[in-house]
């Protein structure tokens, strides 16, 4: 059972990440089309999961919305941050998110996930510093 996402909580996150809150109503947010609107941004809604738990939509909206999405879901899902974001939820627009608490065993695959992607630069980040340590022994001989 997912934990309870708050809309402000989602939205404080957001802001902090440099996006602009629209604070757009729930109806102007079921409304309204997301190229609408002269700004950038954002705006949250509360709802409620099939089992009766709170969760958050997060929509994009402006004149770039898409790259705005792409940013919500970039923001989110930070691991210090701990959201997991889905478009693919039923009753979503084409430019909300729902927004969750990730589980552990979604973390520890993103963490798995990084590690994998960043292992061939540690490699060779490994192997210059090597390198480098065998060059400087070998100068201070020298000296």
């Amino acid at each position: 059972m997912p934990r309870v996402t708050r809309s402000h909580t989602v939205a404080h996150h957001l802001v902090q990440g440099g996006l602009t809150d629209l604070k757009l109503s729930e109806a102007a947010q079921k409304k309204d089309r997301p190229g609408l609107y002269r700004e950038d941004g954002f705006a949250v809604r509360s709802v409620r999961a099939p089992d009766g738990t709170v969760l958050t939509v997060a929509g994009a909206y402006g004149p770039d919305w898409v790259m705005t999405m792409a940013q919500i879901r970039h923001r989110l899902e930070q691991p210090y941050i701990r959201y997991t974001v889905t478009d693919d939820a039923p009753g979503l627009a084409d430019q909300e998110l729902l927004v969750r608490w990730a589980t552990a065993e979604e973390l520890a695959a993103r963490k798995q996930a990084t590690a994998a992607r960043q292992a061939p630069l540690v490699a060779l980040l490994r192997r210059q510093q090597a390198e480098q340590d065998a060059e400087d022994s070998g100068q201070a001989s020298l000296f």
